[in-house]
């Protein structure tokens, strides 16, 4: 089976990259406050019904609604279904099957992900989360064959180290609550986990379909399983500020895995995933800027000279990582 090839177009990759980075590193505020009022299953159902109401009308305008061309074997007869690209009938049943698995795990990481934010807190959701895009590129180099070299290796160390200086305090309160945070602490490492198998489906889906047809698809889907779950009457009674947050979080669905599926297209899986491992910094400035402004809305970080000092080695492991050149 032959394996995805990214375009080579690395700024354009990187520049979706930190469009995801933003997005994914402001949503736990949001989603914090989405579910003061409405349980998870609702939430995650609406995230993907208007992921998939808005990607489909957008589409739709384009005239890039998907579709299936199969080609059978020695004939030039094509019957049409329902992705763009062409497959032969052998190719079909592995991209049905690479679909399914994006589908199903995507879901469960929306489920385990939110499960565990509410049981934790923000900060500790990224801590535990950020396992999703290192598990992801470990993955990268033992299923698509990426390699890294000397620096990027260092990289890594620097990054890890950044890391743990970063989360020192988040971390302490980890250990110190069990009773508090292990539940949810375990829900967000099998989110994580379930996370970079998405991720590496999604990858090798770009070998065939482009990244819209298979988010449109991955979203429909997602609503679908979602729905005998869900209790939608409390939607129409939410305060604008609920609203609002609810909107955002299905709004940060589409752009922000639409930029990360496209990102996958044009750059090495290993490399988006050293970019993606910063996002625990836009969150903890933005849990800090939200609850200096509104204290009642969150609760204040504490943020120390170790936590400013992991912020810096977080950054330059990640440079390291994404500008290290392939052996």
């Amino acid at each position: 089976m032959l394996l995805h090839q990214s375009s080579g177009r690395w700024r354009l990759g990187l520049a979706l990259s930190l469009l995801t980075v933003f997005l994914w590193g402001i949503l736990p505020i949001a989603l914090t406050v989405t579910l003061q009022v409405l349980d998870v299953y609702t939430v995650t159902w609406f995230r993907f019904l208007l992921s998939f109401g808005l990607l489909g009308v957008y589409l739709t305008s384009r005239q890039q609604l998907p579709f299936i061309k199969v080609n059978k074997k020695g004939s030039n007869a094509e019957g049409k279904a329902f992705l763009n690209f062409s497959f032969s009938l052998n190719d079909l049943p592995s991209q049905i099957g690479l679909l399914a698995i994006a589908t199903v795990f995507l879901g469960l990481n929306y489920l385990f992900y939110l499960q565990g934010l509410a049981q934790t807190s923000p900060a500790t959701a990224q801590v535990l989360i950020q396992l999703a895009p290192v598990l992801m590129g470990l993955g990268a180099i033992a299923v698509f064959k990426e390699r890294y070299n000397l620096q990027q290796w260092a990289g890594l160390g620097v990054l890890t180290l950044g890391f743990v200086l970063f989360f020192h305090e988040q971390l302490r309160t980890l250990i110190a609550s069990p009773n508090r945070y292990l539940t949810g602490s375990a829900l967000l490492v099998i989110a994580a986990a379930v996370w970079a198998v998405y991720a590496l489906a999604q990858k090798q889906l770009l070998q065939k379909l482009p990244s819209s047809s298979i988010m449109l698809i991955i979203y429909g889907m997602c609503a679908l399983m979602f729905s005998p779950f869900i209790t939608p009457q409390p939607i129409l009674t939410l305060t604008p500020l609920h609203l609002g947050m609810l909107l955002f979080c299905g709004l940060n669905t589409l752009i922000g895995y639409g930029a990360f599926a496209e990102s996958l297209a044009h750059w090495e899986a290993s490399k988006v995933s050293a970019v993606l491992a910063t996002t625990p910094i836009v969150t903890l400035s933005s849990v800090w800027a939200v609850s200096f402004f509104t204290p009642t809305l969150l609760a204040p970080e504490q943020i120390s000279f170790l936590a400013v000092l992991g912020a810096i080695l977080v950054v330059l492991g990640s440079i390291a990582i994404a500008l290290g050149k392939k052996q």
